[in-house]
């Protein structure tokens, strides 16, 4: 069993940065991928980053490649994603979800998700 919190969403302009926050609970924290996934209104689920149980293999959506960046720190089973350059598409509700051991790109396999942090991007 792991649970998510994800935290770090806000109200931002064109231009800024912010950084989410994932905290995960459980002891196999270690044994499972991460993904960041977003949904704006009226949109399927995406996923954005992703990161492997090690951390050895990671994936970016092509619309965040080089503005995003997925890391984990799984000494305090934190991940985070840090978020350069945000644009007003952007805009969306971030979720945290994880499975195990190595990623997938499809929302529908992740066993656990956070509740979601909302992201604003004026412009």
């Amino acid at each position: 069993q792991v649970q998510l919190v994800e935290s770090g969403g806000g109200l931002v302009q064109a231009g800024d940065s912010l950084r989410l926050s994932c905290a995960a609970s459980g002891r196999t924290f270690t044994t499972y991928a991460m993904g960041w996934f977003r949904q704006a209104p009226g949109k399927e689920r995406d996923l954005v980053a992703a990161i492997s149980w090690g951390g050895g293999r990671i994936y970016y959506a092509d619309s965040v490649k080089g503005r995003f960046t997925i890391s984990r720190d799984n000494a305090k089973n934190m991940v985070y994603l840090q978020m350069n350059s945000l644009k007003p598409e952007d805009t969306a509700v971030y979720y945290c979800a994880a499975r195990p051991w190595d990623y997938s790109t499809t929302w529908n396999s992740y066993e656990y998700w956070g509740q979601g942090t909302q992201v604003t991007v004026s412009s």
